[in-house]
């Protein structure tokens, strides 16, 4: 899931353990299952009865198509949905610090008149040079 899909999925646990299992066309053993494999988890009511959000269904789909569709077994789906949120991070890292970058030309060139530098666009690379880029 990018950024965009985080922001419409809503957090607020909302539903019991029948419906989340209905919604994401599973058994309601299967998220016990699932939780106690440590795939999941949910949320708990005041009377410690789970509760699961939109993410958590949208996680259970997302679970039952490795398992069912793609033949993964649980320890191989945990370990695809744990590397598929590092991916989502160093995504959004990397673009936390394209923004920095585009904010950081943008104040060198505002300074460039008042420093007297020219910010450097290119560099080229002499022939001897090209071979050790590659």
């Amino acid at each position: 899931m990018g950024e965009d899909a985080e922001e419409f999925f809503d957090d607020r646990a909302v539903y019991v353990i029948s419906v989340a299992a209905e919604l994401a066309g599973v058994h309601p053993q299967t998220l016990r299952i699932y939780e106690r494999k440590g795939l999941l988890q949910p949320q708990r009511s005041r009377g410690n009865s789970r509760r699961y959000s939109e993410r958590d269904i949208a996680r259970l789909r997302a679970l039952r198509h490795l398992t069912q569709v793609e033949g993964i077994n649980l320890a191989g789906a945990k370990v695809v949905m744990e590397m598929q949120a590092q991916l989502e991070q160093m995504q959004a890292d990397m673009q936390r610090m394209r923004d920095q970058l585009l904010a950081a030309r943008r104040a060198a060139r505002a300074k460039a008149p008042e420093t007297g530098l020219v910010p450097l666009r290119s560099v080229r690379l002499l022939p001897w040079q090209e071979g050790l880029m590659r």
